[in-house]
């Protein structure tokens, strides 16, 4: 949610001059009683890893799988492996501290409608801010229902006195349920459904039972996806650092684990924005008239491994550009006006003045 701040703006009058002017400052702690505090955003990158988990389970009757249902290659070890399916970035504004500012106020103006984000970054001024599309949050798919294929067993498969026997018996039932699926599905059957509602019911009841007990041979494999998301915020560039590690058995490791294999990110400053003259320390405390925007560069971040680049983005990024201030003039008595912010880069999305009729 947006809080919304209402902030009377300084109004300096001369005995010439009625032009009221907004009235900005570098924020120092303990000196702003009498303003409203806000920050310009700097670019983080939030890489989201989804990584799948595979569990094999081996069957009961595993070892007979080639001898009584042709199944080659069936392994009566059970295996837990993991692999990465998808590797996304995507940029979120932070508040930069280095980038505060006090707006002051005075109880003889107007009042001005602020708007910041929930963590202090200046979004609109006179104005709604824009809505920002959000993604949709991982939802991992739901489990298929687990069936004990026991309970398709018949009497005399249970009281077989060996694990073969069962095997044996277990397969002959399995023929016997393909069977009549192919004759339902031939119309050959002697009992055929009376319309296709039913038909579809055996279908679906004949497929749960054949799929539960070759599972008996073949074993069963259940696959997870976990989501998991990294944030780096960057001042500088970046080389080849190490984002994680990946095992194929272990998963997601930390950074320093030699059981997985490294990941690597990059983030170069395209240098896109001319760097500023150096600001005289002494000129912070004073007061300026107008509001601080950024003029944001841009970024490049690149994730790769030893072998290939998985994934590289380029972000506007606030804290690889300049500040400059917006004139307080454009706040005067003689109009209104509404400023929009970009909420990712702190620059001007949009500004309209209006004369008051």
């Amino acid at each position: 949610m947006k809080r919304l701040l209402f902030v009377l703006f300084t109004f300096n009058f001369s005995l010439f001059i009625s032009f009221a002017q907004t009235a900005s400052t570098y924020y120092q702690p303990g000196v702003t009683s009498e303003g409203a505090v806000y920050f310009l955003p700097k670019t983080a990158v939030n890489i989201t890893i989804q990584v799948e988990k595979t569990t094999y389970t081996p069957g009961d009757f595993c070892k007979y799988s080639e001898r009584y249902l042709r199944i080659k290659g069936v392994s009566p070890t059970p295996s837990v492996n993991y692999r990465i399916t998808a590797i996304r970035e995507e940029a979120v504004a932070k508040p930069d501290t280095t980038k505060g500012f006090a707006v002051k106020f005075d109880a003889k103006t107007s009042a001005t409608n602020v708007r910041l984000s929930d963590d202090g970054i200046l979004l609109a001024i006179n104005a709604e801010p824009n809505k920002q599309p959000k993604g949709k949050p991982f939802v991992a798919a739901p489990r298929p229902v687990n069936v004990n294929p026991r309970q398709y067993m018949s009497e005399e498969i249970l009281a077989a006195g060996s694990t073969a026997k069962m095997a044996e018996l277990t397969a002959q039932d399995i023929y016997e349920i393909r069977e009549s699926r192919n004759l339902l599905i031939r119309g050959q059957a002697d009992n055929m459904p009376k319309d296709g509602e039913q038909l579809r019911l055996m279908l679906n009841q004949l497929d749960l039972q054949d799929h539960a007990m070759t599972s008996l041979f073949t074993g069963t494999t259940v696959k997870d996806t976990t989501e998991y998301t990294l944030t780096i915020v960057p001042d500088k560039d970046i080389s080849r650092q190490v984002l994680f590690r990946f095992s194929q058995k272990l998963g997601l490791v930390e950074k320093d684990d030699l059981a997985g294999v490294p990941y690597y990110i990059t983030i170069e400053d395209l240098k896109t924005i001319p760097a500023a003259e150096p600001i005289d320390p002494k000129k912070k405390s004073k007061q300026a008239q107008g509001v601080y925007v950024n003029i944001p560069g841009r970024l490049r971040s690149t994730i790769s491994n030893s072998q290939e680049t998985i994934v590289s983005s380029e972000f506007p990024a606030g804290q690889f550009g300049n500040v400059e201030l917006l004139s307080g003039a454009l706040f005067n008595k003689r109009y209104t006006t509404h400023l929009w912010l970009n909420p990712l880069s702190g620059a001007v999305d949009k500004l309209e003045a209006e004369q008051p009729k």
